[in-house]
């Protein structure tokens, strides 16, 4: 439980609650391209999968694309190059990984009433075949379980304590796990898993749990032809840069088709996210993969945005919206990205 607020909260609330956050988004304090990213839209309360993913409610998501649309030029990955090269000085571009069912029924109404776009990093397996996702099932397992350790092999990381009284929501145990599974070899990634599900005493998550998980490819072509983009993020979702060069090009090359059978080649975009996104989650092996299988951008997950001018068009940076980031928290994030993203 947070006890206070950080000096970064702090000062992002004495920016708004003085006016400078409205004053200085008039004038722009910052030039080129901020990315903001979510995943889920909602409410984790009383839910098992990963908290973490749920970056904010529908009421705040519908405040912050309004604030957003009053303010900046919202754009999509068509515009990228324009905006890189300095012929629009402020652009926001909104986007989604994944490919969860509440982008469609809770994300894309609040865009769409609004005239916003955003565009969609899809994991083309789970639309193929719904699937509980590593993460989400990790953090069943934990949640679920009623021992207060979990005793993996040491190739896994040993010992992982669960406190239920100190952290009821099993938020530091879910994260420390997660963690670990993210330096897992991606050959030894399943039997990760699996060795959780033992350790836990849990067994596999259901599979009925997935059947409304995931959006549709109907779902993903309404989006697409009310103006949305929709872009690449792996078929599976593995960490790429712990695959062997043909996995990863597999991953891709797999992505990239699905997209183009299901959307057709001129409406897929170029546009491509990475699983997990750190600066160790992909490599130059994944970069030429990405150019073999015609993703022009690719973008990262670990803050940051981007000025004009030189940039590396397959390390563009995201900063994530996370379900503490209050409003007057975005506001700043958006007018001074140099300091908040």
């Amino acid at each position: 439980m947070r006890v206070g607020l950080s000096k970064r909260e702090l000062l992002s609330r004495a920016l708004d609650h003085s006016g400078l956050n409205r004053l200085l988004s008039r004038s722009g304090s910052w030039r080129g391209l901020l990315v903001l990213n979510y995943h889920r839209i909602g409410s984790s309360v009383g839910e098992l999968f990963d908290h973490a993913l749920w970056s904010a409610t529908a009421r705040d998501f519908s405040r912050q694309v309004r604030w957003l649309a009053s303010r900046f030029q919202l754009i999509g990955p068509d515009q990228i190059e324009t905006v890189l090269s300095g012929e629009i000085r402020q652009a926001v571009m909104l986007s989604f990984d994944d490919g969860y069912r509440d982008n469609y029924t809770a994300a894309f109404p609040i865009l769409r009433d609004a005239g916003v776009p955003a565009t969609f990093f899809i994991s083309t397996g789970f639309i193929d075949s719904p699937s509980v996702p590593w993460w989400d099932e990790i953090c069943w397992m934990i949640r679920s379980t009623r021992r207060t350790e979990l005793l993996l092999p040491d190739e896994f990381g040993g010992v992982f304590q669960i406190d239920p009284v100190a952290d009821p929501d099993c938020t530091v145990a879910t994260r420390t796990v997660l963690r670990r599974y993210k330096s897992v070899p991606g050959h030894r990634a399943g039997a990760f898993v699996q060795a959780v599900a033992h350790a836990a005493g849990t067994g596999r998550c259901p599979a009925s749990a997935a059947s409304e998980l995931w959006m549709t490819w109907d779902m993903i072509r309404e989006m697409r032809d009310s103006g949305m983009f929709i872009g690449g993020h792996t078929h599976s979702h593995p960490v790429l840069a712990r695959l062997a060069p043909e996995e990863q090009d597999r991953e891709i090359e797999l992505c990239r088709s699905r997209l183009d059978a299901e959307l057709g080649t001129e409406a897929a975009t170029d546009a491509f996210s990475y699983p997990v996104g750190g600066p160790t989650a992909f490599d130059e092996v994944t970069r030429a993969c990405l150019q073999r299988h015609g993703f022009r951008w690719a973008f990262s997950y670990y803050g940051g945005w981007q000025r004009p001018g030189r940039h590396d068009p397959h390390d563009l940076p995201r900063t994530a919206i996370e379900q503490e980031v209050d409003l007057p928290q975005f506001r700043s994030m958006t007018v001074f990205p140099q300091m908040f993203a």
